[in-house]
């Protein structure tokens, strides 16, 4: 029998506007359309896995408000196992607010509410789950002390950990120790190294990416959005092109690749493959509106990449 995933994190309701441009401060601008979508980076990622046809079980915390329920039964409904996903009194559900543009870029706001009520004595709760996991994923839409305490049981487990270090903040080197894969975009990557956003590129990814294994992650995917991502370990260092895609909104995209590199990893791939393989789960969602609604199927993924080179598909084996 094939072990879970397990994602430990955020549950939210996106309230999305579309904009012909992301407005700068004090500035008032007209939308084109709003869309109530069900997000959070920890949902996210659940529901790509779920998608792709991997088994895989979250422990969250919603709102006893009117969202909370609609919220679980998404997760539900998408195939997600919502048994540990608890029910704060008295707390609003996590909320995101969204504004896309034109050229598929985002502005989000995000009100954690029940989300921040995620706490080490919760995961004490679902302990048999997190024991008997194949890998678990986590972000940083929850309390850091929570993502501390969950490290430190994956390590005492020897479960592999995928942290997705969003929102961007500052991680010790303790922490970052315990992760089996760090994934951060080029703003996570510039605050864990100290570096400027812009100084990252294809060609400066290589020293940047060995500054931060040096602070111990096992191994490090770095997200750089249409560029490509580049992938780092012991025994592999490649940089990965972004697929070409039409995007529409990139909600969401690297919960996509976080999602497809962990089913893609469990299903026996190597690290590059899988990485190969999450970037294209990513390309497609991008092609969608909404976070949730966003996510391929394998069935999707598998069709996408069957038009791609010879020299791509002879490493690429089918998830479906």
């Amino acid at each position: 029998m094939r072990k879970r995933v397990v994602v430990v994190g955020s549950v939210n309701l996106d309230l999305v506007c579309s904009v012909e441009r992301i407005p700068g401060a004090g500035e008032t601008i007209s939308g084109s359309r709003f869309e109530i979508f069900h997000g959070g980076k920890g949902a996210n990622q659940a529901i790509a896995i779920a998608r792709l046809g991997y088994p895989v079980s979250m422990v969250a915390k919603v709102g006893d408000d009117e969202f909370g329920e609609r919220l679980q039964q998404g997760l539900k409904t998408s195939g997600v196992n919502i048994k540990a996903v608890g029910v704060v009194r008295r707390t609003s559900s996590g909320i995101a607010l969204i504004s896309t543009d034109g050229q598929g870029q985002n502005s989000i706001v995000v009100i954690p509410g029940a989300n921040g009520k995620l706490l080490p004595k919760d995961l004490e709760k679902a302990v048999s789950l997190l024991r008997s996991s194949g890998m678990i994923l986590t972000q940083l839409e929850i309390p850091l002390e929570t993502v501390e305490c969950l490290a430190a049981l994956a390590c005492r487990f020897d479960i592999p950990l995928m942290l997705d270090p969003a929102p961007a903040r500052a991680l010790s080197t303790r922490l970052l120790r315990q992760v089996t894969f760090l994934t951060p975009n080029e703003t996570e990557t510039s605050i864990l190294c100290g570096i400027r956003t812009d100084e990252l590129n294809p060609s400066t990814a290589p020293q940047i990416a060995q500054r931060l294994l040096s602070r111990g992650p096992h191994n490090l995917i770095i997200k750089m959005g249409s560029q490509g991502a580049y992938v780092a370990a012991s025994t592999v260092e490649d940089f990965l092109p972004a697929f070409k895609v039409k995007a529409v909104d990139s909600t969401a995209a690297g919960d996509a690749f976080n999602g497809g590199l962990a089913v893609a990893l469990m299903r026996g791939q190597d690290l590059l493959a899988a990485a190969r393989f999450g970037s294209a789960v990513a390309a497609l969602s991008v092609t969608r509106m909404g976070a949730q609604p966003s996510m391929p199927t394998a069935r999707d993924v598998d069709r996408f990449l069957r038009v791609l080179s010879p020299s791509f598909k002879k490493d690429y084996a089918p998830v479906a």
